[in-house]
C-alpha cells in the first residue's frame, strides 16, 4: 500500500484523490512516520441494512402475555 507524509498529502490532495478513485489503490497518510488516515476509493455509500435478510417470521399466539415456566420447551 502507497504510502504519504501529510504534508505532501495536503499540498497534492486534489490529485491524490483523482489518482485513488482512477486507480482504485488506498493510499495511507502519515505523520511523524505513523500512520494517521487512509483514502480509499468511494464504495457507493452505506453498508447494506442486516433487516430483511432473514426469512419471514410468523407469529402464532400471543407474545404480550406472561409465559408460564411449564410453557418453556427448554425446560422439559
Amino acid at each position: 500500500m502507497q504510502t504519504i507524509q501529510a504534508s505532501e498529502f495536503k499540498a497534492k490532495c486534489l490529485a491524490l484523490m483523482d489518482s485513488v478513485a482512477k486507480t482504485g489503490q488506498p493510499l495511507v497518510v502519515t505523520k511523524n512516520g505513523k500512520p494517521v488516515a487512509e483514502l480509499r476509493p468511494y464504495s457507493g455509500g452505506r453498508a447494506k441494512s442486516p433487516f430483511g435478510l432473514h426469512r419471514t417470521l410468523r407469529i402464532t399466539g400471543d407474545i404480550i402475555a406472561p409465559v408460564a415456566e411449564n410453557d418453556w420447551e427448554a425446560l422439559s
